[in-house]
């Protein structure tokens, strides 16, 4: 009798777990068939090769380094009320949020519900001569329920942990928003910098220019000049004026923008004075480079946390493909008629508990194909991550070249007005002795002019290209710290059972 009742058992059990086996959905073995690239196995150029390789990695406060209290305290300002930054960290806010819910499923679910009703009862034929027929009743209910999933196969947890390293790459990018910021910030007062020495330049000279036709108009007076000469002494003054009203234009635009940069109005921009910029000590680049690259820039920081990402992603979708089991269990109390709190009473109490098991046996492809896109979705973000690692030592490279070539366009700006000055004040004097005539001077202030104003511009652009060398090392905004481990790059080559599985609330940098 044992025997039979045995068999009667276990034969249901076998063909139960035989058909969890068959039932599981194949995966068709898709992959992802993209690959990190090593930063090490990139050929960073001669530019970059040739540095000098003694320096730090930028620092946090970077712009400091312009010896300008003013620019200092308005990126402060920009910092704390730019919109744009707050738009970033409430994103931030918002991915964290996203990570809690997503950590929420690891944790048991207790809900509990309750109705309490007042109901009437008809008199009718339908009721008849029951007892409810024209009464007043409570209808009450009750009921707790608890529902555990096991996540045997990892799926809630890597789904939590994908979570958690989507905020991180929010958070990067957080980052990201700050550097371009501050970058920018720079940028713009560099440039209201270069604007107040044009105009200087512009405005010198104009009062070069008149001081000449008031010498033409003392030798034409003397009888030893002529009206032409008087003329064409005036003829560039207009356009000295026109230049001037440009320029002053460009300088308010820019403390415009800068307001603008730092979220304020425009009458805030109107209180900024002329810049006082100052660097000191020549660039250089860290002895890291291009290995440690991946961890100061904040922009390759966010690309390896969305990488880390898509990775669970992907293990999220594998885990799809087996069973699901959770713990079940009720406690409720159910009452029609009688007092209000009857259905609390034990003997309206009714409990459930027990696991429930649902597994994937006929979906149509689908999660096949859930698996192709987080495949898919895991190669994007390594293109990505590649392209950024690339387009970070090229910015490396191009800055390092452009600095290297502005040593030596300053060099030859400040030759060309020396002598461009020689030659001026040689016209003006031989122009006074009557030695020479007006033609002369023009073409001697046309090009001293020229060549201070490319002076200016090749110093402001010495001091922009410094920015943007500082951008590309990342600012100072982030550390190797900050990312994943190379590791956590890489999904699973299978699924893993429960024990394998992080703790949690350990993160992958831990």
């Amino acid at each position: 009798m044992s025997t039979r009742l045995s068999r009667k058992v276990a034969l249901p059990a076998v063909l139960a777990g035989l058909v969890t086996i068959a039932g599981c959905a194949s995966n068709g073995k898709i992959a992802p068939q993209d690959k990190i690239s090593d930063p090490a196995s990139l050929d960073v150029g001669s530019a970059i090769r040739a540095a000098n390789n003694d320096a730090h990695w930028p620092d946090a406060r970077w712009w400091q380094g312009y010896n300008d209290l003013q620019l200092n305290e308005w990126i402060d300002m920009a910092n704390q009320g730019s919109p744009s930054l707050a738009i970033a960290q409430a994103r931030v806010r918002e991915a964290l949020s996203i990570a809690g819910v997503a950590h929420s499923a690891l944790s048991p679910q207790v809900n509990g519900n309750m109705s309490i009703e007042r109901e009437h009862w008809p008199d009718n034929e339908f009721y008849g001569p029951g007892p409810l027929s024209n009464q007043n009743t409570w209808n009450n209910t009750g009921a707790i329920a608890l529902d555990y999933h096991l996540d045997i196969w990892g799926k809630d947890r890597n789904a939590a942990e994908r979570a958690l390293d989507l905020a991180h790459s929010t958070a990067a990018d957080a980052r990201t928003a700050q550097l371009e910021l501050d970058t920018n910030f720079v940028r713009v007062y560099i440039g209201l910098s270069r604007d107040y020495a044009l105009l200087d330049i512009a405005q010198s000279t104009l009062s070069q220019q008149q001081q000449i036709l008031a010498l033409a108009q003392r030798r034409f007076a003397g009888g030893i000049g002529t009206q032409l000469d008087v003329s064409r002494a005036e003829t560039p003054l207009p356009e000295y004026e026109r230049q001037i009203e440009g320029i002053q234009e460009s300088i308010a635009l820019e403390k415009n923008q800068l307001a603008a940069l730092a979220g304020k109005g425009p009458g805030t921009g109107e209180s900024i004075s002329r810049p006082t910029l100052a660097l000191d000590g020549p660039d250089g680049l860290p002895t890291a480079l291009p290995f440690e690259l991946v961890g100061h820039r904040p922009d390759i920081v966010a690309a390896r946390w969305t990488v880390a990402a898509q990775t669970r992603g992907i293990d999220v979708a594998k885990a799809n493909f087996y069973p699901d089991i959770d713990l079940l269990a009720s406690l409720g109390g159910y009452a029609a008629a009688g007092p209000l709190f009857q259905f609390l009473k034990s003997a309206n109490g009714s409990w459930t508990a027990g696991p429930a098991m649902s597994l994937p046996i006929f979906d149509g492809g689908r999660l096949r194909s859930e698996l192709g896109v987080q495949s898919a979705s895991f190669d994007v973000a390594v293109s990505q991550y590649n392209q950024t690692i690339v387009a970070a030592l090229k910015d490396i490279s191009d800055s390092i070249i452009t600095l290297r070539s502005l040593v030596s366009q300053a060099a030859d700006a400040q030759r060309s007005v020396a002598s461009a000055t020689k030659s001026y004040n040689l016209a003006k004097e031989g122009f006074r002795r009557g030695l020479t005539d007006y033609v002369s001077v023009l073409v001697a202030q046309t090009e001293l002019l020229k060549a201070k104003q490319e002076l200016a511009k090749v110093q402001a652009e010495q001091l922009q290209a410094h920015a943007s060398l500082t951008e590309a090392l990342g600012g100072g905004l982030d550390d190797p710290a900050n990312g994943p481990k190379d590791s956590a790059l890489a999904p699973s080559k299978h699924i893993s059972p429960l024990s394998e599985l992080p703790l949690p609330g350990k993160s992958k940098t831990e």
